[in-house]
């Protein structure tokens, strides 16, 4: 999709369903805390589940910067929503630049006209989200047994597979390790679901046990050796920039309530707009959703590009998202007084899916590792010192 009429349209689109709709849903998924099936059928049916993904798998073929910009309009709706749309709308990615044709046919264009359900399953409940997974295989032919454990999995009750990671027996740091794809009605898989969050209600989490769950070789994407190039370059480098857009998007909604209920708001005969305090709060909430605007779209363009720096640049961009998130939602609530603590107010359910972007995709501390990783190995693997 290069014209862009056409993208103006469906912005458009997405901006009235998250307006009108999208909130019907929000309010039917806190009530009830969970997300039922017909919202799937429903964003699925509008092409919401894909747009980025080529025309030839069945997508819209938009671009990775103009899809950013609809991701900002996503995640101004409930928590949930934004989740479904951003995991849907990006782990085809992951996949498809280690795929063979055959496991094309079989994984990445079903995920991405809606046949399949694959979740993200990299995070264990005793390692970090890198190198250091333990989840291992034993191979034997043409099958892998699988063993170990995963957690905190995002559609891990409700999907068809398991996109995860692990190593071959034996091997240590990236050496050995795997991408598979892993029925979730293979023998051996047990899990659990523990979706019982502070925030983003209503979608499914799991814990999951493997104990000698066979796999087909046929089922690993790339080499062995490769998988953590699957998981951290083909989903994590885009992934962290689209939770970054998302940071933007909820505090852009927050902002839009703190503006609303400022203006009808009146203390001692006067409204809070008229009020110096909350006009430089609502000021300094909209210089900083900018701010953080303009560095994710620098990074989208950057991973679009395909260059060097995406990495780093992701890292930056969701680590300043994140805290301007929390700054932004912190001012937006206090602008609402008491009354944003209450569940009545949309303000409260804001403040608590914004919490979640605190850690999604890693914490800032992975990310400003990250950053220094990047600008050591920019700089040749060398300190140089200043001038004294």
């Amino acid at each position: 999709m290069t014209d862009d009429r056409q993208f103006h349209r469906l912005r458009e689109r997405v901006a009235a369903w998250v307006e009108g709709p999208g909130e019907r849903w929000a309010e039917r998924i806190e009530e009830t805390g969970e997300v039922p099936e017909e919202l799937w059928s429903e964003l699925r049916g509008l092409g919401f589940l894909r747009i980025p993904a080529p025309v030839a798998y069945g997508g819209h073929g938009l671009g990775f910067g103009r899809w950013m910009e609809l991701m900002e309009l996503f995640s101004r709706s409930h928590g949930s929503v934004r989740m479904i749309v951003h995991v849907v709308n990006g782990i085809w990615r992951a996949m498809d630049g280690h795929a063979t044709e055959e496991q094309r046919k079989l994984f990445v264009v079903p995920s991405v006209t809606g046949e399949i359900r694959i979740a993200f399953a990299l995070t264990e409940p005793g390692n970090g989200t890198g190198a250091d997974i333990t989840t291992s295989v034993e191979r034997r032919g043409g099958t892998y047994y699988l063993s170990g454990r995963k957690h905190l999995i995002t559609f891990g009750v409700r999907c068809d597979y398991y996109l995860l990671a692990a190593r071959v027996d034996g091997t240590t740091g990236k050496e050995g390790t795997v991408a598979l794809l892993v029925p979730r009605d293979a023998p051996g898989v047990t899990a659990r679901e523990t979706s019982r969050t502070m925030g983003v209600t209503g979608t499914d989490h799991a814990s999951l046990a493997f104990d000698r769950t066979p796999v087909p070789v046929a089922h690993r994407l790339g080499a062995e050796g490769e998988g953590l190039d699957v998981f951290l370059g083909g989903f994590l480098t885009p992934s962290r920039i689209s939770v970054a857009m998302s940071c933007v998007g909820l505090a852009a909604r927050a902002q839009q309530l703190a503006l609303a209920y400022a203006a009808r708001r009146v203390t001692f005969g006067k409204a809070l707009t008229q009020r110096q305090a909350i006009q430089f709060m609502l000021a300094e909430n909209e210089a900083d959703i900018e701010a953080a605007r303009r560095l994710v779209l620098h990074a989208a363009r950057r991973f679009e590009e395909g260059a060097d720096d995406a990495a780093m640049q992701s890292s930056m961009a969701k680590m300043h998202a994140v805290t301007m998130l929390t700054d932004v939602t912190d001012r937006a609530l206090q602008v609402h007084g008491g009354l944003g603590y209450w569940k009545s107010q949309p303000m409260e359910r804001v403040y608590r899916d914004a919490r979640a972007q605190r850690f999604e995709e890693g914490t800032n501390e992975v990310q400003k590792a990250v950053v220094f990783r990047e600008l050591m190995r920019r700089d040749g693997g060398t300190v140089r010192e200043g001038v004294r």
